[in-house]
């Protein structure tokens, strides 16, 4: 039997600092839903909470066009087909990935999901997390946000490639847990009050920094590169955090890419590199059934206070 109402938050204000309960509203509508010739019905069963949401809240240009007021707040999420429109490639039961938004169901076209098939030893919810970065044998790669969901595989990776993985969390537990666990070289606490003598001493210089951060670790990086190092920005945790108490300041120590001639290049592989994700699945898949991968354990705000090891995501 059809649902007769579909529950949806949309974005009822703008933040200017942390999100409150005022900065969305919960919507019930009555359910009209139909998918057309080329789309699909979506029952939305989980979604993901990313940093980069909170930056999709500010009305001004970014990577990606903010979230309008009235709007359904933009996600990315997996869920299950219940209708197919003609011609759409799926059907009933089908299990997708893409951005289905805080809500309970949607319409999309099938351009705008991929089907999930789930590797050997790996589970459906591995699509919100571990399921590229290229890192040579004996490299020093340096991530940051290294416990989290993106670090904490780019970690595993970068080992599985034979390079010397330095990670950065901010906690003891965090920095435990990577080492124990995830197996890197060293794991250094950036609340640490000798964090920059800790990084010195152990890292050195680096080859590759993956940074889901940004800000003054970001910044304090760019001094500690080898000659053509490489710079990967996929996350900024950081600024986020600096833009919500007021205090966001810019870098100081980019010049430091002229020295080095190092190359400092922005990632996004949902819009550059969709076309590889088969192979990636492939890989991780494997990774996830050898036991050479594990999966990272398992609200926005939370994001920006350390509170989280590994994905967040919430369930419908």
């Amino acid at each position: 039997m059809s649902p007769t109402h579909n529950t949806r938050l949309v974005l009822a204000e703008r933040p200017t600092a942390q999100v409150m309960p005022s900065t969305f509203r919960r919507e019930v509508v009555p359910f009209d839903f139909k998918a057309g010739p080329g789309e699909v019905l979506v029952k939305v069963e989980y979604v993901s909470i990313d940093p980069a949401m909170r930056s999709w809240l500010n009305d001004r240009r970014n990577y990606i066009e903010p979230v309008k007021i009235g709007e359904v707040m933009r996600a990315f999420g997996l869920g299950e087909v219940v209708q197919a429109g003609e011609g759409s490639g799926f059907t009933p039961g089908d299990r997708v990935a893409g951005v289905l938004g805080w809500q309970e169901y949607v319409v999309l076209k099938n351009t705008a999901v991929r089907k999930v098939v789930v590797p050997r030893g790996a589970e459906y919810l591995d699509f919100l997390g571990p399921l590229s970065m290229t890192v040579k044998p004996g490299e020093t790669l340096v991530v940051s946000g290294a416990a989290g969901a993106t670090g904490s595989i780019v970690c595993q990776i970068g080992k599985q490639k034979g390079a010397k993985v330095y990670a950065i969390a901010g906690s003891q537990e965090k920095c435990e847990w990577l080492e124990k666990e995830l197996g890197v070289d060293k794991a250094l606490n950036y609340k640490s009050p000798t964090f920059h003598d800790e990084f010195k001493k152990h890292v050195g210089f680096f080859d590759v920094f993956f940074d889901n951060v940004g800000g003054e670790i970001l910044d304090f990086s760019l001094t500690r590169m080898k000659k053509n190092a490489r710079i990967v920005l996929c996350g900024e945790c950081r600024f986020y955090k600096a833009y919500l108490n007021g205090k966001p300041r810019g870098l100081t120590g980019y010049l430091n890419l002229i020295s080095q001639r190092a190359n400092m290049e922005g990632l996004s592989c949902a819009f550059d590199h969709a076309d590889r994700f088969p192979a990636a699945l492939q890989y991780l898949g494997e990774r996830l059934q050898d036991g050479s991968l594990e999966g990272a354990p398992s609200a926005m705000n939370l994001l920006f206070t350390g509170g989280n090891t590994g994905k967040l995501w919430y369930i419908h």
